[in-house]
């Protein structure tokens, strides 16, 4: 019977593994783990591959895996092709549904988070900028993104999106609210779009529980961790040493590889679960042991691929792969390494399809066919026999060049021929400029930086521009990185590496530095301090104010504590959209963006490599960065980006309003005045700076000019919440009681759901003495959000009042649990305590 024909890539795989004749030691340590019960205190739940680039980190990862599929595990590979947990996740269900097991239910969720942040951000459309169906423009795209980071639900994205008019933004903010609630059917479907890991993960370990009933040992691999390790270790940490997000298999085995040792600050008290392997570069005898299985026996010849390659092992199996034969073939030892790399191959036709495959980053047919310059009926010939060369890879249906080889060729390339390398980087630039023109055609281009693909061409075509040494390659990428941090940190994170390897590869020392920068800002502070980084914005760090109670002059206190932390003068009614400071909350607890520590941004360097953005951009940037810092209540971060914004556009009725809120929140209403009284002079129909105003006039002692600008406001904007708030603060001045209890029924009936507003509407029924009331609007703020301190000492005023002497107490402590410097409670407790002992 005839023997069956392998396939190319069967032969391939088997060529690969015959190279590996060296790392026993470690191949034996990982099969023996398999020996062990996960029971016994000798078995390893994680083994971390570490060393330099070129010692062969994947090469061991790829045997490790033949091994697992030799006992039956289910196996899963993940490297540098992610740029994110959702990315990863979905790498593993197309692994494991390729060997048999489909995980349909984290494919549900990873398809419903692709599809929950589409609808998110379609429904913004919708909502804050309406236009003719089929034809959004990318203005209102960005406005879209911008009203959905303020409400918190695409956390580091769309705050640096183009900003309208405040006004036309805040008035939106309750109608984006009730449309995305009406959208997404449950709160696992926000999760999913502000945070995917939380949802993803259990159902990741109970799909896990399903396959471990089915296959002995399960293996996740890891590679290129120096990469993904930013992102996946704090949350493979997570998993594997708690339950937060439900119990994995005692069968699974997770290995990672990459340049750096295993992180200890995460993962000391872990050693005794798991084996470190750190590689070094072969030792002579292990270098001769594959030569030698390649048949290269010479002295000559092994001495010169010794002495060449350093015991690097990805160097000493490509050259031997190349098969010498004699000491001839390393005669000339003047010839550089690339040189010496493909000198024993013969055909000048092959050398030129080596050289040519190592200039993109990434190599398919199509790729392969734009970078070599050889006849078309030879491409698929020649693209097969670059697929097999031992230092190229394949990932996510592409090949990459193993850095320690690739790097050298450009540099052969680039300094044979500085021309040649120019033009044939334009030709790539062009290429894939074209496909992209081709991917954007009939498109809306407000959404094409939602598009992976596009996304994809667009960051190929800046690599090569940058390649080529186009001047205005640098700045456009830098602009177009403001796009990609919108997309999120997995997307900037890409754009990143490109400047990064731009930098390398062609020795472009600006590109390098910029990319080594904003890698370092991005790491220690996200998207935020990445564009601090690009608008050169050293922040200034003070004390975070916290909001205080402020007793009632004149009279027994019945105002509820400074409104809840992130709640901005949002103006809401129809028409218009979400303000400079959308809503309570407006970004995650815990998510604060920029620098670091200290003022300087994340990141800084030099002064003299920045690169000027158009104004256009960087006015975007700070009033966008101004949002976010806001919403944190990092007050003077945002006064700092507004105060850039307002040189830039110095007549912007917005900006102005923006800085005069944010300095009125600072604490400083006589710094605020002046800037809201210019907004409402450049544009007296701006409801967000009457409504400011209003509030700075009252903090400055002048309720009737408090009512005029808030009645302003309400004349213009007539279902607007924060300034029907305020209001009904000036009628407590005033003392007007009735119409400071309508605008609070007012308030209510339009936000139910807030907190501020039944306390607000509390302290009102309290001071008309009619307190059984009272705790029924108590109750409800404290329903809607359980830590309102205030609330807590409201209600136990009015308790009191009641003769429930006990509850009243109860409430009051509760309040200086949460805020112990709450005075105005601390002296209310005091009073009951002397009521009831005396």
């Amino acid at each position: 019977m005839a023997q069956a024909r392998l396939s190319m890539q069967q032969i391939v795989q088997q060529r690969r593994r015959a190279g590996l004749v060296a790392r026993a030691a470690e191949r034996e340590l990982f099969r023996a783990n398999f020996d062990v019960p996960p029971g016994d205190a000798r078995h390893r739940f994680l083994f971390h591959v570490h060393g330099n680039a070129g010692v062969g980190k994947t090469r061991l990862l790829r045997e490790f895996e033949h091994i697992a599929r030799e006992r039956g595990a289910l196996t899963s590979y993940v490297d540098a092709g992610v740029g994110g947990i959702p990315e990863a996740l979905a790498e593993m269900c197309r692994q494991f549904a390729a060997q048999g097991h489909r995980f349909k239910e984290l494919e549900r969720l990873l398809a419903a988070h692709r599809e929950r942040r589409h609808e998110a951000e379609t429904a913004a459309l919708a909502v804050l900028a309406p236009e003719p169906v089929g034809a959004p423009s990318a203005g209102s795209m960005a406005v879209a993104r911008a009203g959905l980071a303020g409400l918190g639900l695409i956390p580091g994205a769309g705050a640096f999106a183009a900003v309208l008019d405040p006004t036309q933004l805040a008035q939106g903010a309750d109608r984006l609210r009730t449309g995305l609630s009406a959208r997404f059917r449950s709160h696992e479907d926000v999760q999913l779009v502000l945070s995917p890991e939380s949802v993803l993960t259990p159902v990741l370990a109970d799909e896990l529980h399903g396959a471990a009933a089915d296959v002995p040992w399960i293996v996740l691999f890891f590679d290129t961790y120096e990469r993904t390790g930013p992102f996946l270790d704090a949350w493979l940490h997570d998993v594997m040493t708690s339950e937060r997000h439900g119990a994995f298999p005692a069968t699974v085995v997770v290995v990672t590889a990459g340049q750096r040792p295993v992180d200890t600050a995460h993962w000391g008290a872990f050693a005794d679960f798991m084996t470190t392997l750190p590689l070094l570069p072969f030792t002579e005898a292990e270098s001769r042991g594959l030569l030698a299985a390649r048949g290269i026996t010479a002295e000559p010849v092994v001495a010169e691929v010794l002495r060449l390659t350093g015991g690097l092992p990805v160097l000493v199996s490509m050259l031997a792969g190349t098969s010498p034969t004699g000491p001839e073939d390393v005669a000339d030892p003047s010839a550089t390494a690339v040189e010496r790399f493909l000198k024993w191959e013969p055909h000048p036709v092959r050398r030129a399809a080596a050289l040519a495959g190592a200039l993109p980053r990434r190599l398919d047919a199509d790729v392969f066919r734009e970078a070599a310059d050889c006849a078309e009926e030879q491409l698929d010939e020649l693209y097969a026999w670059v697929s097999g060369l031992p230092f190229v890879d394949e990932r996510g249906g592409r090949l990459h060049y193993h850095d320690v080889v690739r790097a050298p060729m450009l540099r052969l390339q680039r300094g044979r021929s500085p021309r040649r390398w120019a033009e044939r980087q334009r030709r790539l630039a062009g290429v894939f400029g074209q496909w992209r023109e081709e991917a954007e055609a009939g498109r809306v281009a407000g959404r094409l930086w939602a598009d992976e693909e596009w996304r994809e061409l667009r960051l190929a075509e800046s690599y090569h521009r940058l390649c080529a040494r186009d001047r205005q390659a640098l700045p456009e990428v830098l602009r177009d990185l403001v796009e990609a941090c919108d997309q999120g940190e997995s997307v900037a994170r890409h754009w990143v590496r490109a400047l990064e390897d731009a930098g390398r590869d062609a020795g472009l020392d600006e590109a390098a530095a910029w990319g080594h920068d904003l890698a370092a800002a991005l790491e220690q502070g996200g998207t935020g301090a990445v564009l601090d980084r690009l608008v050169g914005s050293a922040r200034r760090r003070r004390p975070r104010r916290d909001p205080v109670r402020t007793p009632e002059a004149g009279t027994q206190a019945d105002v509820s504590e400074t409104e809840p932390a992130g709640t901005w003068p949002v103006a809401a009614s129809a028409g218009a959209g979400a303000g400079a400071g959308a809503g309570a909350g407006a970004v995650p607890a815990g998510a604060r963006p920029g620098g670091v520590p200290g003022g300087r941004p994340a990141g800084a360097g030099p002064r003299d490599r920045r690169v000027e953005l158009p104004a256009g951009v960087r006015l975007r940037v700070h009033r966008g960065r101004a949002v976010a810092l806001a919403a944190q209540e990092d007050y003077v971060g945002a006064v700092a980006h507004l105060t850039r914004a307002e040189a830039l556009a110095p007549d912007d009725a917005g900006i102005l309003a923006e800085k005069g809120e944010c300095l009125r929140a600072m604490g400083v209403p006589d710094e605020a005045l002046p800037e809201l009284e210019r907004a409402v002079g450049l544009d007296p129909g701006h409801a967000y700076a009457w409504a400011s105003l209003g509030a700075v006039r009252l903090a400055l002692g002048d309720p009737d000019g408090a009512l005029t600008a808030l009645n302003r406001a309400l004349d213009l904007s007539p279902d607007y919440f924060w300034a029907l708030l305020r209001r009904a603060r000036v009628s407590r001045e005033l003392g007007d009681h009735a119409r400071r209890l309508a605008d609070l029924d007012r308030a209510v009936a339009l936000r139910p759901d807030s907190a501020w507003a039944h306390c607000e509407r509390g302290d009102a029924l309290r001071a008309a003495g009619r307190d059984e009331e009272a705790l029924v609007a108590y109750d409800l703020a404290l329903s809607l959000d359980p830590g309102y301190a205030s609330a807590y000492a409201s209600r136990g005023v009015s308790r009191h009042h009641l003769g429930r002497t006990p509850e009243a107490l109860a409430d009051l402590e509760r309040a200086l649990e949460l805020n112990p410097s709450y005075a105005w409670a601390r002296a209310q407790r005091d009073a009951v305590v002397s009521h009831r002992d005396g």
